[in-house]
């Protein structure tokens, strides 16, 4: 573990708070009172306390509420009240779960859940029903029951998340696989990278855009026309994208990005984010001096104060580093991809979204 995350304090995903949520709630719903703070067991058998935010107790239904706690993790639902509501149901079909306000339900397949289900996760899912059952069996209590979970505000939420590119409309997710939020794991990102890539292989998408940021993703897009569901915010993470791609192939993707980043995927670089890896200035130099540039021109680059700078000279020198740049990091993807029948573009941009350089293999 790193020095940065010893600091940093952990939290909680929305699935865990969800499950003790609905454990208070199913307790006060047989016994009449509330469990706080409530204790639920995590996937990995670790136990967390949580502090309940609302209680309401309105037979026949009763809805316990918690504050997630995303720790210092920037997190969009950070601070978001997460309810559940508990009923008894007539049918003996266990939990049975709905999407209330502020939470999405899924409209494509290719999610882990079928179309038309609240995007309550599977892990999240089988939370709720172990706590639920935990507090059945202290009490011979029925198990049969209606849990929805909302979250007041997250529909608004969700505008930040990557739902709507996704098919999830009306809210966001309620994820979690361990019930923890790692500060900056960044977890949530490639697992939406993931499902971005489920989602295109289940709708039959033929090419898909990736981008590095906002500005290289709209170019992407305006270039090829491509609807909105078929773009893919990769930001840094080329390698957990393109490790995903190799054992879960699309025809084509097209990637884009601005000329710092690209050039460190060129390098061979799979995390972009500036506090992992490093532009190599001397090896663009010698990129340069491979393009015939002077030497002169070469102990500029190594001086340079950004990646942008070297392309300015690189252009004012009519050098193609830009289209050299693309092809040696469609390389390096290629070499990720490891023969998966996935053909790869890369377009590179400036700041302004004009492009610079491009590579392709049709």
């Amino acid at each position: 573990m790193s020095n940065l995350e010893k600091k940093l304090r952990r939290g909680w995903t929305t699935g865990a708070c969800a499950a003790a949520a609905a454990k208070s709630a199913y307790h006060a719903l047989i016994n009449g009172d509330f469990l706080d703070p409530v204790e639920i067991t995590l996937p990995r058998g670790q136990k967390v306390s949580f502090v309940l935010a609302f209680e309401d107790n309105s037979p026949p239904s009763v809805t316990a509420g918690i504050i997630k706690d995303a720790g210092d993790d920037p997190d969009v639902t950070h601070g978001a009240m997460i309810k559940a509501t508990v009923t008894f149901t007539k049918e003996k079909t266990g939990t049975v779960f709905k999407a209330g306000e502020g939470v999405g339900r899924i409209t494509k397949p290719g999610l882990p859940l079928r179309v038309g289900q609240a995007a309550i996760n599977p892990v999240p899912r089988e939370m709720i029903a172990s706590s639920i059952n935990e507090i059945a069996s202290n009490f011979n209590s029925d198990r049969n029951v209606k849990v929805e979970i909302s979250v007041p505000g997250g529909e608004a939420l969700a505008l930040k998340t990557w739902n709507p590119q996704l098919g999830i409309v009306g809210g966001i997710s309620i994820l979690g696989t361990t019930g923890v939020v790692i500060p900056f794991s960044c977890s949530a990102w490639i697992h939406s990278i993931h499902r971005g890539i489920d989602v295109a292989r289940a709708t039959k998408t033929i090419h898909v855009g990736a981008s590095t940021g906002s500005t290289s993703g709209k170019a992407v897009r305006a270039k090829y026309n491509l609807p909105e569901t078929s773009m893919i915010d990769m930001g840094d993470f080329a390698g957990g994208m393109l490790k995903y791609l190799r054992s879960h192939p699309i025809p084509r993707i097209t990637i884009g990005g601005g000329v710092g980043k690209l050039s460190k995927l060129a390098q061979g670089h799979l995390d972009l984010h500036s506090g992992r890896s490093q532009l190599d200035l001397e090896w663009l130099a010698g990129q340069a001096l491979t393009l015939g540039a002077s030497n002169r021109t070469t102990q500029v680059i190594r001086k340079a104060n950004s990646a942008l700078e070297v392309f300015e000279i690189a252009d004012n020198q009519n050098l193609p580093l830009a289209n050299l740049i693309a092809s040696k990091a469609r390389a390096a993807a290629l070499n990720v991809l490891s023969g998966a029948p996935t053909e790869v573009e890369i377009l590179v941009f400036n700041r302004q979204g004009k492009l610079l350089g491009a590579a392709h293999g049709w």
